[in-house]
Order: structure tokens, then sequence, then C-alpha cells
């Protein structure tokens, strides 16, 4: 059970956090340069080169880049935080084969996370939301990682359909990285 003490600290923790994101939001663009960037960083490290046996399986997954080119800016947030989401998902299964350095990846994900939960404080307006929702883009975007997905599964997992998706998931943030520079 759960102490007094113990209940006031997450009272404290989730009332500050309240006040640092209304904060955040300011710098959200200027936030999520740095988790790109940090994520770009860690990907690298999560893995060695590119394994050259895997070069014959590549695969083009051609990411929607639509979807990056709406006219409000928060749209863009809204795509933004849906393909940090479809990222965690990928990189939260089945990584048994994957050979990537554990600590690396951990920091990728929690830091997607983090910037997950940012973007979801500061940028969804829930009528953006609802519209977003009937988007097409949302279901190019869901095609496009579906793909990843079928891939990642008909190889069971692989080693060197692990490398393909890391070096599409760089692509995709490089793309993003692109994008926010010039919001």
């Amino acid at each position: 059970t759960m102490n007094a003490f113990g209940l006031i600290q997450i009272g404290l923790l989730l009332s500050s956090t309240t006040i640092i994101s209304s904060l955040q939001c300011n710098h959200l663009p200027l936030q999520q340069r740095k988790v790109i960037e940090n994520s770009l960083r860690l990907l690298d490290k999560m893995g060695k080169e590119f394994p050259q046996q895997c070069l014959r399986e590549k695969k083009s997954f051609r990411f929607p880049t639509q979807v990056l080119q709406p006219r409000q800016k928060e749209t863009v947030g809204v795509a933004i935080e849906e393909i940090f989401q479809h990222i965690f998902y990928i990189f939260s299964k089945n990584l048994t084969l994957a050979a990537w350095d554990e600590k690396a990846l951990d920091q990728f994900q929690n830091g997607l996370y983090l910037q997950i939960e940012q973007l979801e404080a500061c940028v969804i307006k829930k009528h953006i939301q609802h519209h977003w929702r009937k988007e097409v883009s949302r279901l190019k975007l869901k095609k496009y990682f579906q793909k990843i997905h079928c891939f990642l599964t008909d190889k069971q997992h692989d080693l060197c359909s692990w490398e393909i998706s890391r070096a599409e998931m760089r692509k995709c943030l490089q793309l993003i990285d692109k994008v926010t520079r010039k919001l």
C-alpha cells in the first residue's frame, strides 16, 4: 500500500509538471529539435554500421512526406506526435535478435515517450485532433508504419529486418527534423 507521503510526492510531481509543461509549450519546436537530434544520435549508438549482408534485403517503405506539409503548424505537431508513437511502438517489441546496445535503446525509447507526453500536453487542441482523426494523412501514416511492422513480422524480427527498420526510422526522423527547423 502507498503511504500518505508517497501520495503527497506524486501530487507535487503532477502539479509541477503541469506548470512546467505550460512553460515548455512555448519552446516546443526547439525542444523537438533537441529530442530528434538526440534520438538520431541514439539510433546510431544503438547499433553499428549497417551490415553488408543486409544490403540485398533493403526495402523501400516510402514515407508519406505530405503528412508533414499541412497548412497548420498544429497539424504538423499532431502528425509528429503520431509518428513518435508509431516509432515507439515498433521499437518496443521482439527486439531479441536486434543485437543493439540496451542502454542506448532505453534512452531512445524514454526520449520518445517523454516527447509524446509533451506533445500531448501542448499541441493537441481537441478540435485539431478530431479533424486529424479523419485525415487522409493519418491513414497514410498508419499504412507506412504497417508496412514496416509487416516487414519485421515477415522476417521474424531477424537482425537484417531490424537494421533496415532502424535505417528507415533514421530517415523518418531526419525528415521531421527538416520540417521542425522550418516551423
